[in-house]
């Protein structure tokens, strides 16, 4: 019978069975190399902001260090949570980083936000996603586009007026749940990366994609309400300041 390992060759190695997953690691000397340079280059900074920096690096190392780098060959649930936390929580931690929030970026909200949906939606498409998981190189375009655009897109969020903002956060909210719901209610598994991999975990194809389709859909969507809430009421909160400043 043919192999996953046959089939796809993912960065992150092939498929790691329950037995023997917490013992992958990956020691990729470039990306040790690469993470020792950001740490060296954050170190000597006056610009960057530390604090975040440290906390990306922390996010990278576990992204793609840890074992979870390999779970993600095997689950595509696991897949999808890297990209959300690529999304909502490495990409705002490399714009504090970078301080982009104190910086003009071209274009408006408005096209960042359809730019980051669009970004997202298209490296989940099947030939997509099927070229991330048998390309080195297609993997980074992959990581880094998402990073990127939700870099920017969280910096244009924190620069607009508070209507912006919440809209922004809650129509990506709606893009980020509409994918999860095709996923959680598909009849069919897309991902032939996984048709081999998830037996192993006691999940079938299209259960592995439906709990990948739920995360995206529930605990990823409530990211994007709880800043939009926050946006909101630290609005609520200047108005009354200023409401209550003498005049």
């Amino acid at each position: 019978m043919t192999s996953a390992a046959d089939l796809w060759v993912p960065y992150c190695g092939a498929a790691p069975l329950p037995a023997e997953w917490i013992g992958r690691w990956n020691l990729d000397p470039f990306l040790l190399a690469a993470l020792a340079l950001a740490a060296a280059w954050l170190w000597r900074s006056r610009s960057a902001d530390r604090r975040a920096g440290s906390c990306a690096l922390a996010v990278a190392a576990f992204l793609f260090v840890s074992p979870f780098c390999a779970m993600g060959s095997a689950l595509f649930l696991v897949r999808v949570i890297h990209d959300v936390i690529l999304a909502a929580v490495l990409g705002p931690l490399v714009m504090a980083t970078l301080r982009l929030h104190e910086r003009v970026v071209p274009g408006s909200l408005a096209l960042w936000t359809a730019i980051h949906a669009l970004v997202f939606w298209a490296w989940h498409a099947p030939p997509l996603y099927e070229a991330v998981m048998s390309s080195s190189p297609v993997f980074w375009l992959m990581q880094a586009t998402i990073t990127a655009s939700a870099a920017v897109w969280w910096a244009k969020v924190l620069r607009a007026p508070a209507a912006g903002g919440v809209a922004a956060l809650l129509a990506t909210l709606v893009a980020m749940g509409l994918l999860g719901a095709l996923l959680t209610f598909a009849g069919t598994a897309f991902y032939a990366p996984h048709w081999l991999t998830t037996s192993a975990w006691g999940l079938s194809p299209l259960e592995d994609q439906q709990l990948a389709g739920i995360v995206m859909w529930a605990p990823a969507g409530a990211i994007y309400l709880l800043g939009a809430m926050v946006v909101l009421y630290r609005s609520m909160r200047a108005a009354s300041r200023d409401r209550q400043a003498p005049a």
